[in-house]
This record gives C-alpha cells, sequence and structure tokens, in this order.
C-alpha cells in the first residue's frame, strides 16, 4: 500500500512517520501532486496555527489537490482542524470538506487551554476506523481549538465541553488527538486507516 504523508510543516510529521514504520509501511513524506493523487492512503498531520497551515498548503499548490482527492484521507490533530470550512484562529478559511467552524476552547476553573494530556474517546457510531477501539479508549491531546460535535463526529472527548475528537465525511476521517502518542488505541486507529476494509 501507498501512503503520503502531506509535508504540511507540522512538528509531528516524524512521529507519525515513525508511528507507521511500526505498522509496517513505509509513508512517503511528500509535497509532490501526482504522488499525493497515486497514493492509496493520504495523511495530513499538523501542529501549529490554522493560518499558517493553510498558508503553506496554499504555498506548495495542494488546496484543490486535497479537495479532490478520491482516496481515504486522514487529518490529524491541525489537519483535522483543516478539513473543515473555517477556523476561528486567525479568522481562516479552511479546506472546507466537512461543515461547521472550529473554536478555541474555553478555560475556566480547572479547564486549562491549551488542553494537554489524555482523555477518555466516547463512540457516538460505529465506523471501519473505529474498529476494535472500545468506547472510554484513552488518547493524547494537545490543542487550542476544536471542531463541534455534528453529524460528522464519530467519538467525542471532554475537556471543559465536548467537541468532537473522531470525524468523518465520505472519504474523509479526522482524529484531533494524536494516535502516533496514543499507545496501543491510537497504532489500532491508524492500523485501521490502512486496512482494505475502509476503502
Amino acid at each position: 500500500m501507498e501512503v503520503a504523508l502531506i509535508d504540511a510543516g507540522g512538528a509531528n510529521i516524524g512521529s507519525v512517520c515513525y508511528a507507521l514504520e511500526r505498522l509496517g509501511v513505509d509513508a512517503r513524506l511528500t509535497a509532490d501532486v501526482e504522488a499525493i493523487r497515486r497514493a492509496d492512503r493520504v495523511i495530513l498531520p499538523g501542529v501549529g496555527a490554522a493560518g499558517a497551515g493553510m498558508a503553506r498548503l496554499r504555498a506548495l499548490g495542494l488546496v484543490d489537490v486535497v479537495r479532490e482527492l478520491t482516496q481515504p484521507l486522514l487529518g490529524i490533530c491541525l489537519g483535522m482542524q483543516l478539513l473543515f470550512e473555517s477556523s476561528e484562529e486567525n479568522d481562516t478559511q479552511c479546506l472546507g470538506l466537512m461543515p461547521g467552524r472550529v473554536r478555541r476552547l474555553s478555560a475556566g476553573e480547572g479547564v486549562r487551554v491549551p488542553h494537554m494530556g489524555w482523555n477518555r474517546l466516547q463512540s457516538r457510531r460505529d465506523d471501519a476506523l473505529l474498529a476494535g477501539l472500545e468506547s472510554g479508549a484513552h488518547a493524547y491531546f494537545v490543542h487550542s481549538y476544536a471542531a463541534p460535535v455534528g453529524e460528522d463526529t464519530l467519538a467525542t472527548t471532554t475537556h471543559g465541553e465536548e467537541f468532537s475528537a473522531v470525524v468523518r465525511r465520505g472519504r474523509c476521517w479526522g482524529a484531533q488527538f494524536h494516535p502516533e502518542r496514543s499507545a496501543s488505541a491510537g497504532a489500532r486507529l491508524l492500523e485501521n486507516f490502512l486496512s482494505e476494509r475502509l476503502a
């Protein structure tokens, strides 16, 4: 299986590559349009700000490429947020592959932003991406913005408020948490994404 890891400049790229290597996949880190288009699976990682992430995709000429993909696409952390229509962060227009606006998490008593740490996933509906992951599995999060709960939500978590932890619309999936840092649950999600039954 050919896996393209979009070189979107995120700090988590190395750890995502290593997590895929542990699953026996030699993912290609690339910004090459044709390599991305011919891949069996495409992953959009990301850490940082939405505005900078979209600016990099535009500079690389990849915005329309990502929008027009027909194979399974997985956004991770910021990569998931960029799948939505827009983000409050710098009022950024994103890829528009999923409806909704990503919003900043609200800090409060006992609730720090950025959200950093392990949280339980609460499953909302079945999907091949979550096969074998029990509701209540722990995943590792590092973020300040989050997508709302909606019809595309597969799983949620709560940090002061409930938000989407895993989403899906058509060929696009997203994980707000870092599967590459989420031990067995994260490895299972990546393994499911690479599985033939996902297609």
